[in-house]
């Protein structure tokens, strides 16, 4: 249930990313599941009045042209992903993601930056078909791409576009499609990622007839992928010259995120395997040699996942292919509450170990082109950084600072260059030269929104009702006076283990601009502050974490900017499930949006795709049926609602599917509580398709509109 609201997590990058878990941000990304003594803390409004002059006083001066954010400003918004640098260290290849409001889609597109900032280039205009995962050659010669371009099964293959000039020319032909891939050292041959081919694949698409669904595996769907058979994505060489591919890794198992080793002995890879891979999470990391097919060996050992491909980080090589840098996740029993690890592995002895074992989550490790550091995203709370990692100290030294939110990165011997976002920006490209000391722009896409009047959410951090510290953002209306309160929402983001950053919200900016204070907090089950904060709901969702954002709302009334009278209330997937729970424990909530959410364990057991976690977690319902009892709370109490709620999901979720918003629709129509549920067709967790963007969030501000705006008694 991970997904989230802002425009800086749409890439082409698979829905479930950046997290594993229950959800991710407040809502689906735009274009990638119980205490002591209550100690409120709480100063009466006369004392806390200096601190506002301090802290949040009136909204800072805008110039008078700039305009106010509006919901068609979603769709213009343009995500970057994926940089990768020239060989010669002069240009850096992206992906730009953007919506095509006539076609009623999102496609992506590759550009090209110049390292001095003095050019930018679109290298691809294709209508109605995208282009992504942008590599170039060793040699810099050519750039490849992965691309569905004339193809009626609208299956991704390898493109290559010449570096002189020209245009691009296709170069596999794998009938499965390609999802990933990577150059060997020498470029004359690629790892390819690709899954087998369909039984009609040769019949016209066309002329193709449904066949009955048969389902023998202990996971049997997925989001976006739905029902799930018996065909695998494996590992292949694909050899330029003869446009041949040689399957690595036959069996019935998944192979992903390759890595070729810098002298070409081996391919690093990522795999589950035992008697029936489905029923646990424990991948690890082998190798083969590109030379012997099927020819493995197992490189990592330990009892939890090694690199889960779902944390879109891939097996970094050492520059002399003694070493794997990749991420070590805690064990099976732990799930994603366990901060992702960074590990290094020697690869001749297979012994591996943490150098930097501090407690939070890394994410894209790197080496450093002399083999004498490792860079990676590590996470903090609210903030995300580049830093460099001494593998032998386990020193580790933030390259960037502030708040912001570090996202991908590419590097050489000269530079490194970094998407990142900040609450006024999306994505933005830049580049950190020499030791990464200095920051230069380079592409910034969404310079439009300078004539936008944004709002910068203000940090808050407040004692829970146990006197837990809870972190958190306070987003102040567009027209924010000193003393004035205003009508407020309560967002909660997905995961649960995920956490709001400084980031570009695009629901804040829209509430803010349309009169609303919107308050955010980072409840316990939260990353970015440890594996013991993040455990503390571990089989008890709707606990601690309700007590945590019920807090946030009291700390925001404290401050004399929320109006007791005037609360929303709202979320997507985790944000939704615990939407749920809010309304169940606490009626002063005058409207509520629930969007992908469920309130009844029991009830959506089996049907969604995280029969693996529910078990680990909650056990099964026959043995433990008291545990889903307590985590379905809201149904089971749906009598203590009085908040009218709007339900939204898509139709086709496998990650959190319809029937946990129906169930919830079904239960307020009977207790005659206002309610309505929206499903949008042909879409899954994530609502991508821009016409449902527009019209969910329209329907956020109609429903908060008309339970909110009326005047305090």
């Amino acid at each position: 249930m991970k997904q989230s609201e802002t425009p800086a997590a749409r890439s082409t990058a698979p829905l479930c990313s950046r997290k594993k878990g229950r959800g991710e941000g407040s809502d689906p990304p735009r274009g990638c599941a119980l205490a002591l003594t209550h100690i409120r803390h709480c100063a009466p409004i006369r004392r806390v009045a200096p601190l506002l002059a301090l802290l949040l006083g009136a909204a800072p001066a805008v110039a008078a042209e700039r305009r106010a954010f509006t919901l068609d400003d979603i769709s213009r918004i343009e995500a970057l992903s994926e940089p990768a640098l020239s060989p010669d260290g002069r240009w850096v290849a992206y992906t730009v993601a953007r919506d095509d409001t006539t076609a009623d889609e999102n496609f992506s597109d590759l550009w090209l930056a110049s390292l001095d900032g003095r050019e930018r280039v679109q290298l691809t205009h294709t209508a109605k078909v995208s282009e992504s995962m942008p590599r170039w050659s060793p040699d810099g010669q050519w750039l490849a791409f992965l691309s569905a371009r004339d193809d009626a099964d609208e299956l991704d293959q390898v493109w290559l576009l010449p570096r002189a000039g020209g245009e691009s020319q296709r170069l596999t032909a794998m009938k499965g499609g390609v999802s990933d891939y990577v150059w060997s050292a020498d470029g004359k041959r690629l790892a390819l990622i690709a899954s087998d081919p369909q039984d009609d694949v040769e019949t016209p698409k066309a002329d193709r007839k449904p066949r009955p669904i048969v389902i023998d595996r202990y996971q049997f769907k997925e989001d976006v992928t739905g029902y799930l058979s018996r065909k695998r994505t494996h590992l292949y060489a694909f050899t330029l010259a003869t446009k041949q591919s040689v399957l690595l890794t036959p069996g019935d198992h998944d192979e992903l995120s390759p890595a070729w080793s810098p002298d070409g002995r081996h391919v690093a890879y990522v795999t589950k395997r035992g008697a029936d891979p489905d029923r646990h999470l424990n991948f690890d990391l082998y190798l083969v040699d590109p030379d012997q097919p099927g020819k493995e060996r197992q490189l990592t050992h330990f009892s939890g996942a090694d690199l889960d491909p779902d944390w879109e980080s891939r097996p970094a090589w050492s520059p002399d292919s003694r070493r794997i840098a990749y991420l070590q996740g805690g064990e099976d029993r732990w799930i994603y509450y366990a901060p992702w690890q960074l590990a290094v592995v020697d690869v001749a002895s297979g012994k591996s170990r943490i150098p930097a074992p501090i407690d939070r989550m890394f994410t894209k490790p790197r080496w450093s082109a002399d083999g004498r550091a490792i860079y990676a995203l590590v996470e903090h709370s609210r903030s995300t950084w580049l830093s460099r990692i001494d593998p032998d100290s386990g020193e580790v030294e933030p390259l960037t600072s502030g708040p912001r939110f570090d996202i991908d990165f590419d590097l050489d011997a000269r530079s490194v260059v970094l998407l990142s976002s900040d609450a006024l920006n999306p994505t933005r490209l830049t580049v950190l030269d020499g030791r990464g000391r200095k920051e230069r722009p380079l592409a910034r896409h969404n310079a439009w929104l300078d004539e936008v009047q944004l709002q910068v959410p203000r940090e808050i951090t407040f004692a829970s009702r146990d006197g837990t510290r809870i972190d958190g953002f306070l987003t102040l209306p567009a027209q924010h006076a000193s003393g004035q309160r205003h009508p407020t929402i309560l967002r909660i983001h997905g995961g649960p283990v995920y956490q709001f950053s400084h980031e570009f919200m695009a629901d804040w900016q829209l509430f803010a601009a349309n009169g609303y204070a919107v308050v955010a907090a980072n409840p316990r089950g939260s990353s970015g502050r440890g594996f013991e904060f993040s455990k503390t709901i571990y089989a008890a969702w709707g606990g601690v974490d309700t007590e945590d954002v019920l807090a946030a709302v009291d700390h925001a009334v404290e401050l004399g900017v929320a109006d007791p009278q005037r609360l929303g209330v709202g979320g997507w997937s985790y944000g939704g499930i615990l939407t749920d729970f809010v309304i169940a424990k606490d009626t002063r909530f005058k409207a509520a949006i629930s969007g992908a959410g469920a309130a009844n364990a029991l009830g959506t057991w089996g049907t969604d795709q995280y029969v693996r976690e529910y078990t680990l977690e909650l056990g099964t319902p026959w043995a433990n049926t008291d545990a889903y009892l307590r985590v379905s709370y809201p149904l089971l109490h749906a009598d203590r609602i009085r908040t009218p709620t709007l339900f939204m999901v898509g139709s086709e979720d496998y990650n959190v599917p319809v029937n946990g918003s129906e169930q919830m629709y079904q239960a307020l129509r009977v207790l005659e509580v206002p309610t309505e549920l929206v499903i949008y067709p042909d879409q899954y967790h994530g609502i991508d398709r821009p016409s449902f963007v527009r019209d969910k969030f329209a329907r956020y501000l109609a429903w908060y509109d008309r339970y909110l705006k009326a005047p305090s008694p």
